[in-house]
């Protein structure tokens, strides 16, 4: 079996398997996004790398202290906002 014959086969598999809800929610009839997006969406907020990344850089190459802490400044009252929300809507 070759390569395409491959992805062909687990396509047809994963089509049979599962649920057109499943598949969507996976991007798997996405030609931009893939499952690995879905994953990332679903576990990890695009803020919190954005404060982890800031984090590294501050600890490992010298961030400046003033940029991190308007960054983690963002974060927590982004996500404080965010908390808010939830709780006034009852979600």
């Amino acid at each position: 079996m070759n390569k395409e014959e491959i992805l062909d086969k687990a396509k047809d598999l994963a089509n049979r398997k599962m649920s057109d809800e499943a598949r969507d929610r996976l991007y798997l009839n996405s030609k931009t996004k893939g499952a690995l997006d879905a994953v990332q969406e679903k576990l990890v907020s695009r803020k919190l790398l954005v404060f982890l990344t800031a984090t590294s850089l501050f600890v490992w190459s010298g961030l400046d202290p003033d940029t991190w802490g308007m960054i983690a400044m963002c974060y927590i009252g982004g996500q404080a906002a965010i908390d808010f929300a939830k709780v006034w809507k009852g979600l």
